[in-house]
């Protein structure tokens, strides 16, 4: 049941507001003045606070700063008598989600507290899902070779340089281009991703710098490319080795001096994105086959990092497959199934040709396939596929 505190230094107010929500069943507190609503705040957390605004000894913008700092989520409706435009602002600057003017109109108030109930809920589920998705994305091992992949990501997260992540496919590359996003100062902003290798030569400028309507035959309405949507936040791109040469070229100048133009205009577009970039090729041939630019490989190269293969991470195995038991458990609505230690010794004796993307589906088949624990004459039969 949601939980409102009322904090109004006059009784009849508190009382009737009271009343009001305790008939809508919500649970309902109250405090006289503003030093015991935020003790009130301090000792529980609620989903909307209702505070006046003319309080004698501290008044509600006073609070509403003070409360910003212990609860910055808990929103924040205003009431007051007195109000004016400027008092709303203000108050909207310091992070109230609505001002209401006394004496309330009912159903006003009602849809403001749902409305405020509503985001609270959004914040709350919110920040769930980004732990969810964090612990998805979280990398796995002690070993010396992860470890120092760890360091360089430490490092070079806090800037803004931009960074060229190579190894073989299915090791992790991702999971980097994730952790340096999340560790930056960029965090608040958006990730985006584009696979070059999955998108057709003719259309990945498109894709990346936008088109204008009409710009070409399909181009029946105006579109935003992955550069501008990522303004703010960090551009990864992933595969960087499959993108044509034009691509690169426009990449190069989007680097070079911060601007875009979509295809089929003519307007430059300022840009303030952080480019990752990850390829399981090696770009140096790739230059000297005349496939990749030079100049665009130390423009994305200011700091290298390599993700090792499984292979030469085989210590890291255990807690892999701990993890992705867990993680396939949660999928499944299951409880985690345990492994045998020799079954485990018995895969990191195996060659994962796949990397860790390979790990993660020979533990969900061995899930599927073994009884109420996995064995180790269950890895020995559903490891490898017959004749592999």
């Amino acid at each position: 049941m949601p939980k409102i505190l009322i904090i109004d230094d006059e009784r009849a107010i508190r009382s009737t507001l009271k009343e009001i929500l305790e008939f809508e069943n919500y649970t309902v507190d109250e405090a006289e003045d503003g030093q015991k609503g935020l003790h009130q705040i301090g000792k529980s957390k609620y989903d909307v606070v209702l505070c006046d605004i003319k309080m004698p000894g501290m008044d509600g913008i006073e609070v509403l700063e003070k409360a910003m700092e212990m609860a910055p989520d808990t929103p924040f409706i205003m009431i007051s008598a007195h109000g004016t435009i400027d008092t709303a602002v203000e108050a909207t600057k310091k992070g109230a989600y609505d001002f209401l003017q006394k004496p309330p109109d009912l159903n006003r108030l009602l849809v403001s507290v749902r409305n405020a109930l509503d985001k609270s809920n959004l914040v709350t589920e919110t920040k769930i899902l980004k732990k969810k998705i964090s612990k998805t994305y979280e990398m796995v091992g002690t070993s010396e070779a992860l470890g120092r992949v760890k360091q360089a990501i430490e490092k070079v997260a806090p800037t803004d340089a931009r960074v060229l992540i190579t190894g073989p496919n299915g090791s992790g590359k991702e999971l980097v281009a994730r952790a340096i996003h999340e560790h930056s100062n960029r965090a608040n902003g958006p990730l985006i991703e584009v696979n070059c290798a999955a998108i057709p030569s003719e259309l990945i400028e498109s894709e990346l710098f936008g088109h204008e309507k009409g710009s070409f035959t399909s181009a029946v309405k105006q579109r935003i490319g992955k550069f501008e949507q990522a303004n703010g936040g960090t551009l990864f791109l992933d595969e960087v080795g499959d993108m044509s040469l034009s691509a690169q070229a426009k990449v190069l100048r989007a680097l070079q001096e911060h601007k875009i133009t979509r295809v089929g205009g003519d307007k430059d577009i300022q840009v303030d994105v952080r480019v990752l970039a990850a390829t399981n090729k090696n770009l140096l041939e790739e230059i000297e086959a005349k496939t990749f630019r030079e100049d665009l490989y130390h423009r994305l190269g200011v700091i290298l990092i390599h993700v090792p293969p499984l292979n030469e991470r085989r210590e890291d195995i255990p807690d892999l497959v701990q993890k992705f038991l867990q993680d396939i458990a949660n999928d499944y609505g299951n409880k985690p199934k345990a492994i045998t230690n020799d079954a485990l010794e018995y895969l990191k004796t195996l060659d994962w040709r796949g990397n860790v993307r390979e790990l993660r589906n020979v533990v969900e088949r061995l899930v599927i396939m073994s009884g109420q624990e996995v064995t180790l004459e269950d890895a020995k039969a559903y490891a490898r596929p017959a004749g592999s």
